[in-house]
């Protein structure tokens, strides 16, 4: 199997079974300076991978070069710059280190960590499947980088066994960031624009409304699991479209429906995983990682080790490949029987097919010709003149020009002027609108100017993230495009970042603060209750703080007071309204009596025997304590039993909840004569009562 390196581009397979790095110009070139160029080892739809050494550092790197037919394609570009950024922000163990981005010339680059092994499709081609176990080695440090992601801002949107890269040493790496964007914006698919991404592993929600979210990213990682427990994909199809209407319509299938035996714990996994509803989803893969562990824990080893001993044969090639795809609303209609998506699509397996090669533009080398003669002018004779032309007798013939040169210099300039209207009519009064993207205002101008055409400004320009200030985001018509001269260029410019003031939410009512964030075009995001002095409710700080900048709709965490948290004191003995009064009204406590007293020889009647929190709890805002209330003693009432048979007498004491002391002496009146205490008086229960006959 061969090496992969720090980013995976979808390979095309002709380019693996040929000796490529002869023929490439890149190859033994010194890019920048300092990068040394070794040999391609990958080919994809945006870019070249190539093993470098960093001659400065000496370190090997994988070298990513943009194709240099996509390098006046804005979309493309901003993709390729946003792939380091995005990678360059993370700081993780399993995220594919981007250490630089440049260019030399022409050449758009970025140095990468150089991952020695292969890629988790590579790993399922050569087993087939994968048990839990192994599943979960993959899945948990892949789902670690993905938290990294989201916890940084960004969604990855491209997540597939192609982009899990497994070192030689076992480590596993997540890489390929060219999709990623931050979660703060949204990207468009039923609209006319664009969605990217693999058909295999698209959300639901991505193919209906083209949100793609953390929970877009834990539906793609679900996918990747039921494809290593299985050696499968969940969804097939004879075309792209079909497959993303199998995913909007039908639920992933449980794993051990493919797999018999497969514990049905893993099914519930995938299930939590890929629901098509995002909102049953976990919310981000740090969510899905913590859901991930505790199944683990709770699988005993036969579960985790099942089919190690048998796996399914690897899966045969399927129809569409699993290239980044490019998919583009209203070029070509869905077959009727998928129409119900609501979609148009151009699928597109892989953006080489769009683009071409990974070279410049071919383009013919220009011949030069000789101008033919004229139709119906004979050729000069040598020596000037014509042939078969007699000379006038007896006459000297001129030095100067012959009619012969006269008429061939007038076919010359004829056709000269025929050429050069030609010319005009033709390319002479058309001109190409020059690159001039990321150009500064003042360059840009000048370029289209010095190319024959006009300038026009749109509007007062747009908030773009990448593109600098008074800088270029783009042209109508776009670069390339081949005008009439003289033609206005529309020219829109950047308005740099797009910031919002974090507004000042403390000591604001919980309701006022998410009105101030509405109103700085900034989203209220999780709530996090403290104890605090201040009333219930209250802001007291948000993260970002006040005064940080932020992207339109960014999200700003609140902390709210929960009022203060309150000791609570010994209240054994006290009664109900004493209890009450130990408690400060901010403190929100409340205290109320269980409706079932009990009895108690220790304490007195009305007042508390037990309470719940117990002593020296700490309690929070409007906490309710719930005291027990002492009934006193269990007293019963003594039943009169003089002049009953002694019989008779234990009978009635004890069915009274009294113990009888029988004291009665033989031989004398048989019936009670005496009995202590009397009669109608209230003892404690099961007391003893004296009777006797004398």
């Amino acid at each position: 199997m061969g090496k992969t390196v720090g980013v995976h581009e979808a390979v095309d397979p002709t380019l693996l079974n040929m000796d490529t790095t002869l023929n490439d110009p890149l190859v033994g070139r010194l890019l920048d300076g300092r990068y040394r160029v070794d040999a391609r080892v990958a080919a994809g739809g945006m870019a070249t991978v190539y093993r470098a050494l960093d001659t400065r550092l000496d370190r090997v790197v994988a070298l990513k070069v943009m194709h240099a037919g996509l390098a006046q394609d804005p979309e493309s570009t901003r993709r390729f710059i946003l792939e380091a950024k995005a990678a360059a922000r993370l700081s993780h163990p399993n995220v594919v280190n981007v250490f630089d981005q440049g260019t030399d010339g022409t050449v758009a680059y970025l140095a990468m960590e150089y991952v020695e092994g292969r890629t988790l499709r590579e790993l399922l081609q050569d087993l087939g499947n994968m048990t839990p176990r192994e599943a979960f080695g993959v899945l948990e440090p892949m789902l670690a980088a993905l938290s990294a992601a989201h916890r940084a801002g960004f969604v990855h949107r491209d997540v597939k066994p192609e982009n899990v890269l497994i070192s030689d040493d076992g480590g596993i790496k997540l890489g390929d960031f060219g999709l990623a964007r931050a979660t703060t914006t949204t990207a468009t698919a039923a609209t006319g624009k664009v969605l990217v991404g693999t058909v295999a592993y698209l959300a639901p929600e991505q193919v209906e409304r083209g949100e793609s979210t953390p929970r877009s990213d834990v539906y793609a990682a679900g996918v990747v699991l039921y494809e290593m427990l299985t050696g499968r994909q969940p969804h097939h199809g004879a075309t792209a479209v079909e497959v993303i209407y199998k995913h909007v319509h039908a639920d992933v299938p449980p794993p051990s429906h493919a797999v018999p035996g497969l514990s049905t714990t893993l099914d519930t996994l995938v299930r939590a995983a890929t629901v098509r509803d995002p909102e049953q989803r976990p919310g981000d893969a740090e969510e899905l990682l913590g859901l991930v562990r505790r199944t683990r824990h709770a699988m005993p080893d036969a579960e985790l080790d099942f089919g190690a001993a048998l796996r399914l044969p690897p899966p045969p090639e399927p129809i569409n490949d699993n290239a980044t795809s490019v998919f583009r609303a209203g070029e070509v209609m869905l077959p009727p029987h998928l129409a119900p998506l609501g979609l148009s699509v151009d699928s597109m397996d892989d953006e080489q097919a769009r683009y071409g090669g990974y070279g410049e533009p071919y383009s013919e080398e220009q011949q030069v010709y000789a101008p033919a003669a004229a139709p119906g002018v004979p050729a000069q004779a040598p020596g000037g003149g014509y042939p078969n032309q007699p000379a006038l007798p007896g006459r000297r013939r001129r030095r100067g020009p012959s009619r012969g040169v006269l008429v061939l210099a007038i076919v010359l300039l004829v056709a000269a002027a025929i050429g050069g209207g030609a010319w005009w009519y033709g390319s002479g009064r058309y001109a190409d609108v020059p690159g001039v993207l990321n150009m500064t205002r003042a360059d840009a101008e000048k370029r289209i100017k010095n190319a024959g055409l006009k300038v026009e400004y749109i509007g007062d320009g747009e908030f773009n993230e990448i593109v600098a200030k008074d800088s270029v985001i783009s042209t109508d018509p776009a670069p390339g495009k081949n005008v009439s001269s003289g033609s206005t260029v529309k020219v829109k410019l950047s308005k740099g970042p797009e910031r919002h003031v974090v507004p000042a939410l403390a000591n604001l009512k919980l309701e006022d603060a998410k009105k101030a964030l509405a109103d700085a075009a900034l989203k209220p995001g999780t709530e996090t209750k403290v104890a605090s002095p201040k009333p219930p409710g209250t802001v007291v700080g948000s993260t970002p703080a006040a005064g940080e900048q932020l992207q339109r709709d960014s999200v700003v965490a609140l902390t709210v007071s929960r009022g203060p948290d309150t000791q609570v004191p010994d209240l054994t003995g006290l009664s109900l309204d004493e209890a009450k009064a130990r408690f400060q009204p901010t403190s929100g406590v409340t205290v109320e009596a269980d409706p079932t007293a009990q009895f108690s020889d220790t304490v007195p009647q009305g007042r508390i025997m037990s309470f719940v929190p117990g002593v020296n709890a700490n309690v929070q805002y409007g906490t309710k304590i719930v005291v027990v209330l002492s009934k006193g003693p269990d007293l019963v009432q003594v039943p009169p039993v003089t002049g009953m048979s002694p019989d008779d007498a234990g009978r009635t004491l004890q069915a009274a909840g009294l113990r009888v002391n029988n004291r009665m002496i033989p031989l004398i009146p048989a019936n009670v004569g005496k009995q202590d205490p009397a009669a109608g008086s209230m003892v404690k229960r099961n007391s003893e009562v004296f009777i006797s006959n004398f």
